[in-house]
């Protein structure tokens, strides 16, 4: 079960109408298809995020020269952990939430994508500063 904005879910229903439609008895239960009833090969997938990319003006801000669908994993993950640590959430537990959220069946897939963005270490260090001593209370 993965939550999504009902946008979404009316866009996901209108694909499976016409999936369902072009493609009436597939051969396997992927849930996106190509024009020709197969399932998406990762070139495909790739091919077609790079189109949406130049259609959004997407440019790179990192060390590669484009984003990746990757990136938006990484950005999702470290956006969702900056939100929990400002709201005052445990972290540690909900780490276990996020991490199955997006498909990960171990934790410590989860944490590969997080890194030391400046917002998450700056609210960080503010955490470390509570607990360290001499630090503000």
């Amino acid at each position: 079960m993965v939550p999504l904005h009902p946008s979404t879910t009316q866009a996901l229903r209108c694909y499976v109408r016409f999936r369902d439609q072009e493609i009436p008895a597939p051969a396997n239960e992927s849930f996106f298809f190509s024009a020709r009833g197969a399932t998406l090969d990762s070139r495909t997938v790739e091919h077609t995020f790079g189109q949406l990319r130049k259609r959004l003006g997407w440019v790179a801000r990192g060390s590669y020269p484009f984003p990746r669908i990757l990136d938006m994993r990484h950005s999702f993950i470290c956006r969702r952990l900056v939100s929990w640590y400002k709201e005052g959430a445990n972290v540690n537990n909900a780490i276990l939430a996020l991490a199955t959220y997006v498909g990960h069946t171990q934790i410590t897939a989860t944490y590969w994508y997080i890194t030391g963005i400046p917002e998450l270490m700056a609210l960080a260090a503010q955490r470390f500063q509570r607990f360290a001593p001499g630090g503000s209370k």
